[in-house]
């Protein structure tokens, strides 16, 4: 069944982002006493929102965390990002076809609206993204929250079961289940925890230029020539 909407997650589906971040965020990890490599910050909190890290991190360092922390971490992730941020391959292919097939498409992110506004300006993204932007900044809680997924649904006017979410974290399939909502994970990244992501219930690609079928979209494509 062809989906009505489309939402994208951005960092690690729009754009290359994870490692630069995880980078960042492993370094502000070992401040505070945990000796968490890029990789281990990748699996526990890729995809979760920057305030729900920083309580994750005073939990389990046990210390109190300056109230600007998750600012701070964020502030480093710009400027790191200042270098350049690459389009994750194909996702322009990608969305030529949902402009072909008629269907509307937005981004659903966890990050704030001036990261999104880097990344995608550093990418060449912003034109095609910058009018459906949905981040997780306005609503109550972050992903594995379902917040922002009916966030999103609900401003572009469709309903949960209509849309389908793309993502690449663990916590943003979480997030799409619990919005009731289809999902499909973008295994690209080498770290991509695919097990995890089946049992899910998503259902895992590792190409974009294989996401057109698995949406039914060049059928629709056919059956418009």
């Amino acid at each position: 069944m062809k989906p009505e909407l489309v939402i994208f997650d951005c960092d690690g589906v729009l754009v290359d982002t994870e490692t630069i971040a995880n980078e960042v965020l492993s370094g502000f990890m070992k401040e505070i006493g945990l000796d968490f490599s890029p990789l281990e910050c990748h699996h526990r909190f890729t995809g979760t929102a920057m305030d729900t890290i920083k309580e994750e991190a005073e939990r389990l360092s046990g210390t109190k965390l300056p109230e600007d922390w998750a600012a701070q971490v964020r502030l480093a992730d710009l400027k790191a990002f200042e270098t350049g941020i690459e389009p994750i391959p194909g996702i322009l292919d990608m969305v030529a076809h949902l402009k072909t097939a008629g269907i509307p498409f937005c981004v659903g992110s966890s990050g704030r609206y001036e990261k999104m506004q880097m990344t995608l300006g550093s990418s060449g993204l912003w034109d095609t993204f910058k009018d459906v932007l949905y981040s997780a900044q306005d609503c109550k809680m972050g992903k594995p929250a379902p917040d922002i997924f009916l966030y999103a649904a609900k401003g572009m006017g469709f309903k949960p079961e209509q849309c389908v979410v793309i993502e690449d974290s663990i916590a943003g399939i979480k997030a799409a289940k619990a919005a009731g909502m289809r999902v499909f994970n973008y295994t690209g990244d080498a770290n991509a925890d695919i097990a995890q992501a089946k049992s899910l219930g998503a259902v895992t690609f590792g190409d974009m230029s294989e996401l057109p079928t698995l949406l039914g979209l060049n059928e629709i494509a056919k059956m418009s020539v």
